[in-house]
């Protein structure tokens, strides 16, 4: 299956966030903490260039919390500022402001050398769909002022937004590279939600999802499921999750597409627990082969 989703919007959104960077003092880069290098868009790094940038691991709720350090460690040994928070629940939003305070403190003292007193923080915040920048925003204003929701593609324009006197933030749409070149980033973005599932076959992302799980986290795949192996008679699988959990048809056959759904609202919504999908160790390895190549 081949997982492709780049609306027009898009491409629009990519040539306004060049265009704005003049006015902004840093770039917050916010990804998902279960996909720290999956929902990372690689050309986010040649559009914001040397901006000073804070990477933002969000959702760190759902996600594996060895494997969020691990990242947060990555990031610095990458010489990039890292912080995991928890925006729908208003976990760790101090972290932000705090972070971003340090990161431009030279800046900052070069201007009161200079007799210029600085103003607020400006900053602008990017990712890809589904991450939650909108409910990074409304937590930090403390009130709800940009359009949230659990889908890809909610906001569809930059618009400014100021919190008190410290920060003004500007609000940018999601932006999604035009193709992965790593079909696994497609799956692990679908899994997430990053990605409509009105364009992914449902049953295909349900399998790698279960793969994954097998791979990964099998103890999970047993509680849940009852599962040990996946193996490859998916059908049997299937048949298996779905007598479980009683999902048929009218004729009182299995229902496969309502399985599909289950296995991935399943994963979405942490009845498996707390789920990180890119591991240091691939990346690692992955760069490894790439040398060798």
């Amino acid at each position: 299956m081949t997982i492709q989703w780049f609306p027009g919007h898009m491409a629009k959104a990519r040539r306004e966030v060049t265009e704005q960077l003049k006015l902004v003092d840093i770039v917050f880069e916010l990804i998902d903490a279960r996909l720290p290098l999956s929902s990372r868009n690689p050309m986010i790094d040649e559009v914001i260039q040397q901006k000073p940038r804070l990477v933002i691991l969000n959702k760190m709720d759902l996600a594996d919390d060895k494997e969020t350090e691990r990242w947060i460690k990555h990031f610095e040994t990458e010489g990039i500022r890292a912080v995991a928070i928890n925006s729908f629940e208003g976990k760790g939003m101090q972290t932000v402001t705090k972070a971003a305070k340090e990161i431009l403190a030279p800046k900052i003292e070069r201007m009161k050398k200079r007799g210029i007193r600085p103003g607020a923080i400006r900053a602008m915040i990017v990712g890809i769909p589904n991450v939650g920048k909108s409910t990074l925003i409304n937590r930090l204003a403390r009130k709800n002022i940009a359009k949230t929701g659990n889908k890809p593609g909610v906001t569809k324009a930059q618009q400014w937004i100021k919190f008190e006197k410290e920060l003004e933030l500007l609000d940018t749409p999601g932006i999604l590279w035009p193709k992965f070149e790593d079909q696994s980033v497609g799956y692990k973005l679908a899994l997430t939600g990053a990605i409509k599932d009105t364009v992914v076959n449902m049953e295909n992302l349900a399998v790698y999802g279960l793969r994954f799980l097998e791979e990964r986290y099998p103890d999970r795949l047993e509680k849940r499921y009852g599962i040990q192996t996946v193996g490859d008679d998916i059908q049997k699988v299937f048949n298996t999750i779905g007598e479980t959990r009683k999902t048929y048809t009218q004729g009182g056959e299995i229902d496969y597409d309502k399985v599909a759904e289950l296995i991935i609202q399943d994963i979405r919504s942490e009845l498996l627990g707390k789920l990180t999908f890119d591991f240091i160790s691939d990346n690692k390895e992955k760069k490894v082969d790439e040398v060798t190549e």
